[in-house]
């Protein structure tokens, strides 16, 4: 159990069992994120660096952000604020991250993203990365409601990289060669 000094419990304890479960969820995903992106490099779709920087990178770092989130509140800081100063300098850099990536996904030119793709790789991510920052900036004065919050940018971050992995698992899955054939041979 986290302890602040002795006889008190930091209120980071509280947390520890979800974020193993948030981390563990995270680090277990980045490793499938590699199978999904050796999926994508056998597919018949022309994919770039630029494609795959907007798209596919970020899965990975959505899911190491959550583990490092994770990692941040469970370790055995000596005050809350200590903890919220990492996790600002985690959302001050996912928030940037979040920014290029959008620029990023707006310069490639393989392909053309549709509106649920802005809303899960720009508009989401940029949610979460501010939230994370703005309630690591307050925690210290507002602990409970700030740990909530950024207990739910890591969530949020997880769920945007399960639905961004799957997204690209479909993609990958429609574009197969025996799917293609079939596709044509339907018509």
């Amino acid at each position: 159990m986290l302890a602040v000094a002795e006889g008190i419990v930091s209120p980071l304890a509280r947390w520890e069992s979800f974020y193993v479960i948030v981390g563990s969820s995270g680090a277990a995903l980045t490793g499938l994120q590699f199978v999904v992106i050796t999926l994508m490099s056998e597919g018949s779709r022309p994919t770039g660096p630029a494609t795959i920087r907007a798209f596919g990178t970020p899965t990975i770092v959505h899911f190491c952000a959550v583990l490092l989130v994770s990692a941040i509140v469970s370790a055995p800081w000596t005050a809350v604020s200590n903890a919220g100063a990492a996790l600002a300098a985690c959302g001050l850099l996912g928030l940037a991250y979040a920014l290029l990536v959008v620029r990023t996904a707006s310069r490639q030119t393989i392909y053309k993203p549709v509106l649920e793709d802005w809303i899960w790789h720009g508009v989401l991510p940029i949610i979460a990365y501010a939230s994370l920052l703005v309630a690591s900036m307050v925690v210290r004065h507002q602990t409970a409601p700030a740990l909530f919050a950024i207990g739910g940018s890591a969530l949020l971050l997880l769920f945007i990289g399960i639905h961004n992995a799957w997204d690209a698992v479909t993609y990958v899955a429609i574009d197969r060669p025996e799917n293609a054939k079939a596709s044509k041979d339907q018509r």
